[in-house]
């Protein structure tokens, strides 16, 4: 399929934008021109965002953080979108500006940083992990299913869960640490059981050593131990319109890279 039949989306934590900045992020985006790109941890606060211009992207849209270089999400969009929302429409879950949804003709599109379920407590048990999933996830999943009683979705985001082993380098070494635990695991599980299906995964089943995270720490990026946490998901209706699904590892600028979804338009 030629690429001007199909619409273009990218997603990319960037780990503070105006860092990202520093480091190649607009070279980037007029190298990549998608239709639409999606940013988790922006780090930017209400009182920043009109700094920001992005050529070629006349439309720009936030959800800040309350607490200042802290979480955020962000959507360029070459088009104007027919809406655009902020948060899920619950006030617990409102105030680290983590949910951001542009609705488009044929779709809904969701950008989301969800939260990470932090290091271990005294209990030797992630310390935000009964929010993350207990609250957090069967709450940002029903805001899901409610869009697509409207039209299909399009959830793109930093999902902070490796979903199998097949998504981390190291599994066993893992398996109770924030990203990869069970109860973790269970709720992309139960986000796949409702209906949505993991793109990257969907076209490419057995590929090993592809990753979207990596710690700054002992040199991981370089020796490529990382994790798939950061995803495009679709509902099922928009299955026959998957053209393609990639993750930019080669693009530095972050601890991230940049994951690519094409779908038919």
């Amino acid at each position: 399929m030629t690429e001007n039949k199909s619409t273009k989306l990218l997603s990319w934590n960037v780990n503070g934008l105006r860092a990202a900045r520093k480091k190649g992020f607009d070279d980037f985006l007029a190298e990549q021109a998608p239709d639409v790109l999606c940013l988790q941890e922006t780090k930017i606060s209400d009182d920043l965002i009109e700094q920001f211009t992005f050529e070629g992207y006349p439309y720009l849209y936030w959800n800040c953080a309350e607490k200042k270089g802290y979480s955020g999400t962000a959507i360029l969009s070459k088009t104007e979108p027919i809406s655009v929302r902020q948060g899920i429409g619950i006030a617990k879950h409102e105030n680290e500006g983590r949910v951001l949804t542009a609705e488009f003709p044929d779709y809904f599109l969701v950008t989301v940083y969800t939260p990470n379920s932090q290091n271990h407590d005294e209990n030797k048990r992630p310390r935000r992990l009964d929010y993350r999933t207990l609250e957090w996830e069967p709450d940002f999943l029903t805001y899901l299913k409610s869009l697509e009683t409207e039209k299909p979705v399009v959830l793109c985001g930093d999902l902070n869960v490796a979903h199998q082993e097949i998504d981390l380098a190291n599994p066993a070494t893992n398996r109770r640490n924030a990203g990869f635990t069970d109860e973790e695991r269970g709720c992309f599980a139960s986000l796949l059981d409702a209906g949505f299906v993991d793109t990257f995964r969907e076209l490419h089943p057995d590929v090993r050593d592809a990753y979207s995270w990596w710690s700054y720490r002992a040199g991981a990026r370089q020796r490529n131990i990382g994790w798939r946490i950061d995803y495009f998901c679709i509902s099922q209706a928009l299955q026959a319109k998957l053209v393609d699904a990639r993750i930019l590892s080669d693009v530095l600028g972050s601890d991230h890279c940049p994951v690519q979804l094409c779908i038919a338009k």
